[in-house]
């Protein structure tokens, strides 16, 4: 039932595996925390190849799973990162692993990466004795936004949830993916310094004075509020900002108002933003909150801001060398490409690669020869299924190469000065 696969005994079945996990995943999507169902699914899993598997993990929500491998040989730790939840979008594909839920969806192939981490844990859970060291197989609830936390009123996302919990303990360094559709399935990259930008989320609620239309000067309207906010958080952004640099500035919801006859004494708009630079990036948070408070005392009201900040994602050279080189052996050196500019999607492994080197890299969904797949987050995502049995082993090389690896080691000693990351 076994063959061996550059090394390693790996099951006859999986890539037949990866796909009945990735659709299972696909078809019953949660969001942000409330993921019990695919947080079982996981552990079970995890439980049935032998893993330590840690449940509940997280100082917040403890919505996390932790799969734990210790090889037969003593070593460093390093770990591997999958995100679990989906997204509030309602699916418009006919394939038979659609959506079962209605209005979520995986548009932004969480499914599949976390598909791709399961088969990394199932085929080293077979190989322990390749192991110098120990793996841990991270399973991250609510990468696409953040909540309230219970214990002291903080937007907390996954990413902070399992590193407060202590998920970073030991871990010499991090790996994690994302499937990218402008890349053809056979190809990844990664940035050798900055991959992604700091994605930043706000939400601003404005109260004013409900009143009649025929009396608007006994109220304060809390529509007017918000519409001169948006104006001059737009100018800001405009002319505050250099230009050349790259950073923007949008909104998510806005809500106001209960009746159209009555003038709106509350209002609240949500947005994001997203820059490369941490100044430019309090230069904007600073700005948001006093323009919010400025303009509800203008007009005789009050504004309630909550911000979560991001942080850029910056890849450590010397651990994207030992990308790189995994990468060669799984995609080919040609396919394994050098992005130069980075993406100014935000991600909160961000906060991962902040404590601990690490890198970040993008995996091809797209079937090559064809048009380009639908964009992340639309209705219409989809992933060419071949890229999951590349974005497994992508995970196992990696992990083999800085756990057992000689140039591996290069990556707890220093940075490295080498410009050509194929060298």
């Amino acid at each position: 039932m076994t063959r061996a696969f550059d090394g390693l005994v790996v099951p006859d079945a999986l890539e037949t595996d990866l796909i009945a996990f990735r659709r299972e995943l696909h078809r019953y999507p949660e969001v942000l925390f409330e993921v019990e169902r695919t947080a079982a699914y996981i552990a079970e899993l995890l439980q049935s190849w032998g893993l330590e598997v840690q449940t509940e993990v997280g100082k917040h929500f403890g919505k996390g799973v932790v799969g734990i491998l210790r090889g037969t040989q003593a070593g460093d730790t390093v770990l591997l990162r999958a995100d679990i939840d989906a997204l509030p979008v309602t699916e418009q594909n006919t394939a038979d692993y659609i959506s079962m839920i209605p209005g979520v969806m995986h548009a932004c192939g969480h499914d599949a990466h976390t598909a791709m981490l399961l088969g990394a844990a199932q085929v080293l859970s077979h190989n322990r004795d390749q192991v110098r060291g120990t793996i841990k197989f991270v399973f991250q609830p609510a990468e696409e936004g953040a909540l309230v936390s219970p214990l002291d009123g903080r937007l907390i996302s996954g990413g902070k949830d399992l590193i407060e919990d202590g998920v970073l303990e030991d871990v010499k360094t991090v790996f994690a993916m994302h499937v990218w559709p402008d890349f053809p399935v056979g190809t990844i990259g990664f940035h050798p310094h900055t991959a992604m930008a700091a994605s930043s989320h706000f939400t601003i609620r404005f109260a004013g004075l409900s009143g009649h239309h025929s009396t608007p000067h006994l109220s304060s309207d809390a529509i007017i509020m918000v519409a001169q906010f948006i104006t001059d958080i737009k100018i800001f952004m405009s002319t505050a900002i250099d230009p050349q640099e790259a950073a923007v500035l949008s909104f998510g919801t806005l809500q106001a108002g209960s009746a159209k006859n009555v003038i709106a004494g509350h209002s609240e708009i949500t947005g994001t933003f997203r820059a490369f630079r941490t100044e430019t990036v309090e230069r904007i948070t600073q700005a948001i909150a006093d323009r919010a408070n400025s303009i509800a005392s203008l007009h005789g009201g009050s504004a309630h801001i909550v911000q979560r900040t991001g942080t850029v994602l910056h890849n450590d050279p010397v651990v994207v060398q030992a990308a790189v080189r995994a990468a060669g052996k799984v995609f080919g050196v040609e396919s394994t490409e050098v992005l130069d500019a980075p993406f100014l999607a935000g991600e909160d492994f961000a906060l991962y690669t902040q404590q601990v080197p690490g890198v970040f890299g993008f995996i091809g969904i797209s079937a090559p020869g064809t048009q380009q797949a639908y964009p992340l987050h639309h209705p219409q995502f989809d992933i060419d299924e071949r890229a999951l049995i590349l974005g497994a082993r992508m995970h196992i090389e990696f992990a083999l190469q800085v756990l057992n690896d000689t140039k591996g080691k290069q990556i707890f000693k220093g940075p490295d000065t080498s410009r050509n990351l194929h060298d």
